[in-house]
């Protein structure tokens, strides 16, 4: 295979000043790209702000002969996500490339969350997609080419206790870049999620506390780690994200896991489930408790691309019981 390269492509990555982002950055630009770094500078759980980890980032990167730009707004505002984008526009005239990565952590149980720990996540995460994700996608839209990436998370996807305002910010990406590969298919514009796992500076915004829970703490406690060591860093997600935005991927409209070196797509699909007798008449509920394991037995499935495309699984499942002909 031919090596994949970057060549005049500008890229954006929001949060690039450390960990994940840095990484990002840097392999972005040693094969050719243009890179914005963002970062606002602030701690792990959101707080402070500096315009030193970024301008690293640049400095590392012009010393290695690539071009890069440094960018410190804060993508949790609609001006500030205008700005980032504006930052590759003015420099270069253009964006092919955006990795939605910016983020923090402010852990509590679900039951203690305040607004101070809930709002600035869902904004930092959330929002965030769309403050910086709306103008990349008009640019994107009015030059025909386009690859988003969302940053989610395992945490959203399968859960993890004491993260629920990070979870819900992380799991609304899946929503987000499912509509937006829709309509960007109509432009040259891909978009899909990616759940990367590393350690990182993160790390220190999460306590122990979350093992008071029996079923989390047994599953932590009886996991397997034996593949983890020196593969839990930002490097072993750094391929499978960048070849997520090359314009060699034709894959969009899905959700990518990276753990340990293991790559996988991660599905949400619809089992076959049971069908209620022909009519209109709806099931009782006491119909409903008595299929149920029908309900929830895997089975075949299907993929929706969109919810339309679950009438027509619908329809099928319900030929294949016999409640249609």
């Amino acid at each position: 295979m031919d090596k994949i390269t970057f060549e005049d492509r500008v890229a954006v990555v929001t949060g690039a000043g450390n960990g994940l982002g840095r990484d990002y950055a840097l392999e972005l630009a040693r094969r050719g790209a243009k890179v914005v770094v963002n970062d606002l500078g602030g701690s792990g759980s959101g707080e402070g702000a500096s315009a030193s980890a970024a301008q690293a980032v640049v400095e590392e990167i012009r010393a290695a002969g690539g071009e890069a730009v440094a960018n410190t707004n804060s993508v949790a505002t609609r001006e500030g996500g205008a700005a980032v984008i504006q930052t590759a526009l003015d420099t270069w005239g253009k964006i092919d490339i955006l990795i939605s990565n910016a983020g923090f952590l402010r852990n509590n149980r679900f039951e203690d969350l305040t607004d101070e720990q809930i709002d600035p996540i869902i904004n930092v995460h959330l929002k965030a997609a769309f403050y910086v994700g709306q103008p990349a996608y008009r640019a994107m839209r009015a030059a025909g080419y386009g690859r988003i990436l969302f940053t989610g998370s395992a945490s959203a996807m399968f859960g993890h206790a004491w993260q629920a305002n990070y979870a819900a910010g992380k799991g609304a990406m899946l929503g987000l870049s499912n509509v937006v590969a829709l309509e960007g298919s109509a432009y040259g514009i891909q978009s899909n999620v990616m759940l990367p796992t590393a350690s990182s500076r993160l790390e220190a915004e999460m306590t122990p506390g979350f093992m008071e829970i029996p079923q989390f703490a047994k599953s932590f406690e009886k996991a397997d780690f034996s593949i983890a060591e020196g593969r839990v860093v930002p490097e072993f997600n750094t391929p499978l994200a960048l070849y997520l935005v090359s314009e060699a991927c034709t894959a969009t409209h899905g959700v990518y896991s990276s753990n340990c070196g293991r790559y996988a797509r991660v599905r949400i699909c619809a089992a076959e489930g049971w069908v209620s007798p022909a009519g209109d008449v709806p099931p009782t509920l006491e119909d409903i408790a008595s299929h149920f394991g029908q309900i929830e037995e895997l089975g075949d499935y299907s993929e929706p691309m969109t919810p339309y495309d679950e009438f027509t699984s619908a329809v099928k499942a319900a030929r294949k019981q016999g409640v249609l002909a």
